[in-house]
């Protein structure tokens, strides 16, 4: 498809995408509008990069009308900021269609009279608690649901979808799809639509495309790496934009800062630019030192192995958001995704620091972190939100290390160097679908104590009974009580009676 009318939407609406730089949908639209405009569910296995936001708001849109002063689509978001982000993007196409658009958690007039809202789920129940009614809601879009899952609410869209009519379209999107919010498809989506389809296939190899994570605007991401690559044994980067206005937008970046660029086998200039792969390949394959820089990530796999076949060693820049996106098109098209770190000077005192941080690049699942963190992203470098944190983190440790003492002689001195246990209460259980990681993994978040002053972890049905170092007991319970854990609010405190039976003497069994 060429244009978003050949899909059958609206003309007020493809002129609003317009005008925001989207011209051509992706094939992931071409996909979903059809089915969303039928008024079917849907499940999308997508990311932010794919061009899903489009997608359910292009549909959606379309297919609803602007009446009423009630909610009528409902979206629910990991994070008010996301609301509030998602929102603006979703007003600016519906000033075409007259349907008005509010967040919860951010500054909007009458959200509860919205036609669209967004929220997130704690958010919505609040707001329905309070009077606002969801009872005219047509269609619930549940938007990346796997990070709904990490931040402990998939339970809470579980309660919005009751105050919704039964026969509400629902659409839901979520890269990966966990065995959480699969289970949640499974019971609340009933015969929705997958795509792309669940499927696998064995692709083979094809190399390494790195990426670099960027704040919008790009533009100095693209400075930053086209410098570094020209520094190599680099000639020519070939710079590949969305559209060309974006194209021209880089281009005039570029060559502010004194790189010339122009059209794709232009030998007089380092830059190139391009936007549609084919024709760039026709001019730029097989050139000697040429580099590839993809300055949005690729909507789709095909887009992905069209740019980044061309040449080895090419640069993806992304947002923290889109990076799950560009993961699954590399296992999906067979590149292996690797980080682009910018530049670092080595004072040759952190090593240590670094292979820490490096491993748990590679091990933790950071992504529920980055969601976090974006917004700080946009108004600071996120090189120094990381030295931040790992500011905060190492002046935390230091606080925790405790002045070392002469080490005990007599017999008594050592008894009471082992540490004794407090039993703890904690409210909340297997009912609510509670693993021993979960309750550990929350104690060691909230409190930073380190996982052997946490022992015996026992789960009842309807609240948990936890053994922590004494010492840190009154620090647990603090931390804890009043957080939300597996989408319940937790009381915390002691077992009573505290003193009773002897307590286990030693560590964690």
């Amino acid at each position: 498809m060429d244009t978003f009318e050949d899909l059958g939407v609206a003309p007020e609406i493809a002129e609003a995408l317009a005008a925001e730089g989207i011209e051509k949908p992706t094939p992931l639209q071409e996909d979903a509008i059809p089915i969303l405009r039928r008024g079917n569910n849907l499940a999308l296995a997508a990311g932010p990069g794919s061009g899903i936001l489009t997608a359910w708001t292009a549909g959606l849109l379309d297919r609803l009308g602007a009446e009423g002063d009630a909610p009528r689509i409902l979206v629910l978001t990991a994070t008010a900021e996301i609301a509030d982000e998602l929102a603006e993007s979703v007003a600016r196409v519906s000033t075409t269609t007259g349907h008005t658009v509010a967040a919860l958690g951010s500054t909007w007039v009458l959200p509860e009279q919205a036609q669209v809202l967004l929220g997130t789920p704690a958010d919505v129940l609040a707001a329905a608690a309070s009077g606002a009614t969801l009872a005219q809601v047509q269609a619930l879009v549940v938007d990346q649901a796997q990070l709904i899952e990490a931040f402990g609410s998939l339970c809470d869209v579980e309660r919005v979808v009751d105050y919704l009519p039964a026969d509400a379209q629902r659409v839901l999107s979520a890269l990966p799809m966990s065995e959480g919010v699969t289970d949640l498809l499974e019971r609340h989506f009933k015969r929705a639509i997958r795509i792309p389809s669940s499927r696998e296939e064995d692709v083979p190899k094809r190399g390494e495309v790195r990426f670099r994570i960027a704040p919008e605007p790009r533009e100095a991401a693209a400075l930053a790496v086209v410098g570094e690559l020209l520094a190599e044994d680099v000639r020519h980067v070939l710079v590949f934009c969305r559209n060309e206005d974006r194209a021209a937008d880089v281009g005039d970046y570029l060559t502010l800062h004194g790189f010339a660029a122009g059209a794709p086998g232009d030998e007089t200039v380092p830059v190139w630019l391009g936007v549609d792969a084919l024709e760039a390949r026709s001019v730029a394959k097989g050139v000697d030192g040429l580099a590839v820089v993809s300055c949005d990530a690729p909507a789709d796999s095909d887009t992905l192995d069209r740019r980044h076949s061309i040449s080895t060693g090419g640069v993806v820049i992304v947002l923290a958001r889109e990076l799950p996106h560009l993961k699954d098109l590399g296992r999906r098209t067979g590149y292996d995704t690797v980080p682009f770190p910018p530049p670092a000077i080595d004072t040759g005192s952190v090593g240590q620091l670094r292979k820490t941080i490096e491993r748990a690049l590679s091990e933790e699942d950071t992504t529920p972190y980055l969601l976090a963190l974006e917004p700080l992203f946009e108004r600071y470098d996120p090189a120094e939100v990381a030295a931040a944190a790992v500011a905060l983190l190492r002046k935390k440790k230091a606080a925790e290390t405790p002045v070392k003492e002469t080490r005990p002689t007599s017999a008594a001195a050592q008894a009471t160097a082992t540490p004794a246990w407090a039993k703890l209460f904690i409210g909340v259980g297997e009912r609510d679908g509670l693993q021993p990681g979960d309750l550990l993994g929350a104690i060691i978040g909230e409190t930073g104590v380190s996982g052997d002053a946490v022992g015996r972890i026992d789960i009842k049905e309807s609240h948990s009974l936890v053994e922590v170092h004494d010492s840190v007991a009154r620090r647990v319970i603090q931390a804890i009580n009043g957080t939300t854990i597996k989408g319940r609010a937790v009381r915390a405190d002691f077992d009573r009676p505290r003193r009773g039976a002897p307590r286990r003497q030693g560590g964690r069994p």
